[in-house]
């Protein structure tokens, strides 16, 4: 399965990846866009082309760490006291962890992240509370059982407990939608009754030509993007007891109160959903 992601450094053995800064990488380009300074020139360019053909493309990827951080303390305050993050991305606070932890101090959260930057940036940056424990795992989304059973995760979380398992704006880069339902079923096989499962993707149902812009974008710099539609996004939560409202479009899951209305659905362009393993 991990053939379907997209690789934005090479590895060699026995030597320490090689990052190439002069393609794009979306977790750089996520950041220029979100108005981070963790990202080159090369980075810029493609945003400012993907923001040229979709303005609203700000927008959406604000709403999408916006959800982040409502299905983040919806867990929490359902009692989840571990979480894992896959696809961690350069920083930007509020970070998962900030968000739990204001709700449960003492909880516990394992970053994983395949590009070495994002590494050194969640490393050197991200701290949480005295009473709950962060680690750091470099590791391809694309290999569960490295992920969960590596030090990091078997260190830091109780297995035999239920886990916030967060997947957020990566899986649109497994491109066979066949090995995107199997990943994720494969770290959920692994997590004990109670856990619960967060997923956003992308999708242009909301804006077909102006979104598809961008992942027209992506994939012209070499990072091709996967659409959904509702009905693909559907099949990753079969099985599992789906919170309220379902699978929805970002902005629409359990918005803050007074906000509703403040987006329109054209100016979004990702599925959300969330969901508990019975």
């Amino acid at each position: 399965m991990s053939d379907e992601l997209i690789r934005p450094y090479e590895q060699r053995d026995g030597e320490p990846p090689v990052i190439d800064t002069s393609i794009a990488h979306s977790a750089r380009v996520y950041d220029y866009v979100l108005g981070g300074k963790d990202n080159y020139p090369v980075d810029r360019e493609a945003a400012e082309q993907m923001l040229n053909g979709w303005p609203q493309l700000r927008t959406s990827m604000q709403e999408n760490r916006k959800f982040m951080h409502r299905a983040a303390r919806y867990a929490a305050e359902q009692g989840l006291d571990q979480f894992i993050d896959i696809g961690t991305g350069i920083p930007t606070s509020p970070n998962l962890h900030e968000i739990v932890q204001a709700v449960t101090p003492s909880a516990r959260v394992v970053y994983v992240d395949k590009d070495p930057i994002v590494f050194a940036h969640a490393a050197a940056r991200l701290t949480g509370t005295p009473e709950g424990r962060i680690s750091y795992l470099l590791a391809d989304m694309g290999d569960p059982d490295a992920i969960l059973g590596s030090p990091e995760v078997t260190g830091t979380l109780d297995l035999s407990r239920p886990v916030g398992l967060s997947v957020i704006a990566v899986l649109q880069f497994v491109l066979d939608a066949k090995a995107a339902y199997d990943l994720v079923r494969s770290y959920l096989d692994r997590l004990a009754p109670g856990s619960m499962l967060t997923i956003t993707t992308v999708t242009s149902e909301t804006s077909p030509v102006r979104a598809g812009t961008v992942t027209a974008e992506y994939t012209k710099r070499g990072l091709p993007v996967r659409d959904s539609t509702l009905a693909d996004v559907e099949p990753f939560f079969e099985g599992l007891e789906l919170v309220d409202p379902g699978v929805t479009l970002i902005h629409r899951w359990r918005p803050e109160p007074g906000t509703e209305g403040l987006v329109d659905d054209s100016e979004v362009a990702m599925y959300a959903g969330v969901a508990r393993k019975p």
